[in-house]
């Protein structure tokens, strides 16, 4: 880098917002140009113009970073901008993560006082000689139309105080105020590794209505993340303000106590002379409704658009069932994964939070895998979660880390949240077959584990520190029936077993043998206390929640010889209850469990449930998205507690991995990952008569589809080149199955079928598949 930081030399008090600072400089281009590219930083948010044109299409640059060891640039080819003779450049500053609101209380300049910014063009003329063109003493700076922009809060915009023809070369800037040069380093500047944030798609208000409190409102139909475009027209100094809101109260009036301190308004103070349009600059919304106020005129339809963005994911998912319940949970899935995955996988997306928690990220990272492709997003996130893991091997409750110690008083370490230092690299492994995000994070996998090792101590049993637990399982003040309060020193050491299993692992994969010899040695040491504390000779476990016997079957923590009790002592309290118990550490596992120990019918009462607390209980409400709590919204119309209560939070969306994988039967063998060797295993039941799921693998599209239609079993399936399957075909008698109307044999694609129990194994390359065989109910 030549190019010097630079900082605004403008009048500001960085305890408050301030108006958005502009950055110009006028340069010379002196011959033919072959080709010229920007290098871009800053510390807050950028938007670069050159010669008057956007440079990229990239939102929220250069994305949110653990920024004192990681700060990411930006690389645009700008030869089609540059023009002989005299060009300029002007870019404008917003506050972001960087120095804006951002945390809880009020906190502000988390990482520093002022923007900055770092620009570098290297124009490289024909011929071979170079001119570079960068930030440095010469700049001018000034303030203009963006008076507030803010992630939490919104934007303030007057576009009276517009400068028309700033970026463009020749215009006026002598009164401008300079720049200082700052003297920040430029050892912790990175490449770009995962998706940008972009313009992803628009929503049309369904409608526009006035509420019983006399408010305009429109209602955008989707709980979405991003903003609104306004059109407007009228007088100079009108002033039009938009505020969002996700639900509309009891009595229809809009509702915004659940944002806490988010102020999640826009105001647009217009020019006045035609028709204007609109779009905030440094901030996003999370809302389905719209309020607007000041409006010259009648509000229609047209008067809005929402803009939806998010991290540029490709879509690598269809799912598909009997029931437009479970259709619309599906789509609540990927609308929470859209609204959340914004640079880095927040909680929520629209109070005063919008941080990386990492119980969250861990939970839903399967799902999240399966329906877009994660692997960029997470491979950035997860340098994070390294870079801000305290010396001592805990892991912070949000990365990137705004909270310090906060909030419980400890720097982190909290069982099910931090090990996502281990489960999501794990995920990612197994969903896209490359080891190298083991690679890249085993160190820090193994400083985790080495940490609750510590913690544990010589019992191998941690106990003592604080933990979230199962956040928001069910809880009642009933005292006849009594809430699933799962004990946090069983929580705790179960993720110490379960890290520790996927490290010994994920060193095998690496070739790490003592690693691994030693890992697998001490889950042994682990499993046999975790028995010892927490499990009866009867199989009861812990205080018998759904979540312990949960999390003690899918982690394989008990002897083979109490599993069938343990998971018939599971199955017995979800018929006894009728509903699910689990909170966000549990409710990922509940359905696996049950399924996997033969209890499939159970697993599909959890999943067919439509009263509270259950996953469609929600949608019963008309929810678009996945909710923080089972039920935010209560059947009587009132909220619960303001203080925490989301409506955009894809943790307890991560069922749609056991919809996926068991329900319509797309699975990855850990043996071949990244679907090398795809098992294709349906479980039919819970009165669907089809499921169909279509995923992008590695390879290309592998697809498991069922359907039962006049006593007849049907299984569609589609299997990617340089790929193999093992389909298994439930309750079939190998003499009865048909593929493609002709008797099952070899050739074709099959390389063998046989009969195994009450279902049949076909083993297949790549091609598509039609299997047909009678169904008994």
């Amino acid at each position: 880098w030549r190019a010097s930081w630079i900082e605004p030399d403008l009048l500001e008090d960085p305890k408050k917002s301030n108006a958005a600072p502009m950055l110009r400089r006028e340069f010379q281009i002196n011959g033919a140009v072959e080709r010229a590219r920007a290098y871009v930083t800053s510390h807050g948010l950028y938007e670069v113009h050159l010669n008057g044109q956007r440079v990229g299409d990239q939102l929220f640059t250069p994305g949110w970073t653990s920024y004192q060891k990681r700060l990411q640039y930006q690389t645009y080819d700008v030869t089609n901008l540059i023009k002989s003779g005299a060009n300029a450049v002007g870019v404008t500053l917003g506050d972001g993560w960087y120095r804006g609101f951002i945390g809880f209380g009020g906190q502000r300049n988390y990482y520093g006082e002022h923007a900055a910014l770092l620009l570098q063009i290297k124009v490289t003329y024909k011929g071979g000689r170079e001119e570079i063109v960068g930030t440095d003493a010469k700049w001018k700076a000034a303030t203009g139309p963006i008076l507030m922009s803010e992630i939490y809060h919104g934007e303030t915009y007057d576009a009276r105080l517009e400068k028309p023809g700033w970026t463009n070369a020749g215009f006026a800037d002598s009164q401008w105020p300079g720049v200082r040069v700052a003297s920040y380093p430029k050892d912790n500047l990175i490449a770009p590794v995962g998706p940008q944030v972009r313009r992803i798609e628009e929503l049309k208000p369904i409608k526009v209505f006035k509420t019983p409190a006399g408010e305009t409102v429109a209602d955008m139909g989707q709980n979405m993340v991003g903003w609104v475009r306004l059109k407007v027209q009228g007088a100079a100094g009108t002033t039009v303000t938009l505020r969002h809101a996700e639900v509309l109260d009891k009595a229809g009036d809009f509702y915004t106590a659940n944002l806490r301190a988010a102020k999640e308004t826009v105001q647009y103070t217009l020019k006045g002379g035609g028709l204007e349009t609109y779009e905030p600059h440094f901030t996003f919304q999370g809302f389905r409704y719209v309020s607007i106020e000041g409006y010259p005129g009648e509000v229609t339809p047209e008067s809005l658009t929402g803009i939806v963005i998010h991290s540029d994911m490709p879509r690598t998912s269809e799912f598909e069932t009997s029931s437009q319940l479970i259709n619309q949970l599906q789509h609540n899935i990927i609308w929470g994964q859209k609204g959340n995955f914004l640079d880095v996988p927040t909680d929520c997306p629209q109070r005063d939070e919008r941080l990386g928690w990492t119980g969250d990220a861990q939970v839903f990272s399967r799902t999240a895998a399966f329906n877009m492709d994660v692997a960029g997003f997470f491979t950035k996130w997860l340098k994070d979660v390294a870079a801000d893991q305290f010396e001592n091997g805990s892991v912070p409750y949000v990365v990137p880390n705004v909270l310090g110690n906060r909030p419980t008083g400890q720097p982190g370490g909290s069982a099910a949240w931090a090990d996502a230092a281990v489960i999501i690299p794990w995920n990612m492994y197994l969903s896209y077959g490359d080891k190298r995000v083991l690679e890249q994070q085993y160190d820090s996998m193994a400083r985790w584990v080495e940490y609750e090792r510590a913690r544990a101590g010589d019992d191998y049993i941690w106990s003592g520190d604080s933990h979230f637990g199962d956040w928001l399982a069910f809880a009642t003040n009933r005292a006849d029936y009594p809430g699933a309060t799962t004990s946090k020193d069983l929580i705790a050491t179960a993720f110490f077993a379960h890290s520790t299993d996927l490290l010994q692992r994920a060193a095998q994969v690496l070739g790490k043998r003592n690693d691994a010899e030693r890992y697998a040695e001490l889950l042994a040491k682990i499993k046999s206390a975790f028995c010892r504390e927490f499990v009866t000779e009867t199989g009861r476990v812990g205080e018998a929640t759904q979540t312990a016997y949960a999390l003690a079957l899918q982690f394989d923590l008990l002897p083979e010889s109490l599993r069938a009790v343990a998971a018939k002592r599971l199955a017995n309290e979800v018929r006894t209850r009728g509903h699910l118990t689990t909170g966000f550490v549990g409710t990922p596992y509940l359905c696996h469990v049950l399924s996997r120990y033969g209890y499939l019918d159970e697993a599909y009462l959890l999943l067919n449930r439509d009263q509270y607390p259950s996953w469609l209980y929600p949608i019963k409400q008309g929810a678009t998205t996945i909710w923080e709590r089972w039920d935010g919204q209560k059947p009587d119309g009132t909220f619960q507690d303001k203080s925490m209560n989301s409506f955009n939070h894809y943790a307890y969306g991560a069922v749609g991995d056991w919809m996926y994988r068991v329900m319509a039967g797309l699975e990855i063998d850990e043996s071949a990952p990244g679907y090398k060797h795809i098992l294709i295993q349906p479980q039919p039941g819970g009165g669907f008569t089809r499921a169909k799921v279509r995923h992008q693998t590695p390879y290309g599209k592998a697809t498991s589809g069922w359907e039962i239609k006049d006593g007849e079993f049907f299984l569609a399936v589609e299997i990617p080149p340089n790929t193999r399957a093992t389909v298994r075909l439930p309750k079939a008698q190998l003499a009865n199955v048909t593929e493609s109307n002709q008797a099952l044999s070899n050739g074709n694609g099959i390389a063998s079928a046989r009969q195994e129990g009450y279902a049949v194994i076909v083993e297949v390359g790549s091609g598509t598949y039609r299997f047909a065989y009678p169904w008994d109910k």
